[in-house]
């Protein structure tokens, strides 16, 4: 059974940094991607970063926060992390870490099969 767990949210004033963690125990489809997610009140899901293995290893981030954050694996500890920084308060939202990538396009939340519980970031001006 696959389980992800998150850690690292808090609040911080903008300008601040914060990195999330996301563990992954159960999961063994190394040859797949991984990503975060963001969710406000009254809004889907939306992609932040996206990491994949196969291969030399890619990432893709969204343009809101592409030169800011950085999404890493570490395949032994089976953890993907997701150092933000220069936070804005639009960064604000719950994240979630998603797992086992079924193809098309990697910022829709419903291309991924397993789920974190999420974090919360609060970014204040």
């Amino acid at each position: 059974q696959v389980h992800l767990v998150e850690s690292g949210g808090g609040s911080v004033q903008a300008g601040g940094s914060l990195r999330l963690s996301c563990v992954a125990t159960g999961y063994t489809n190394r040859r797949n991607c991984m990503a975060w997610f963001r969710q406000v009140p009254g809004k889907e899901r939306a992609g932040v970063a996206n990491i994949c293995t196969a291969g030399p290893g890619s990432t893709v981030y969204a343009d809101s926060v592409r030169g800011r954050f950085t999404i890493s694996l570490n395949d032994v500890r089976n953890t993907v992390y997701l150092q933000m920084n220069d936070l804005k308060p639009e960064d604000t939202g719950i994240y979630y870490c998603a797992a086992d990538f079924g193809g098309g396009v990697w910022y829709e939340a419903d291309r991924f099969k397993y789920w974190g519980q999420g974090t919360q970031v609060t970014v204040s001006s």
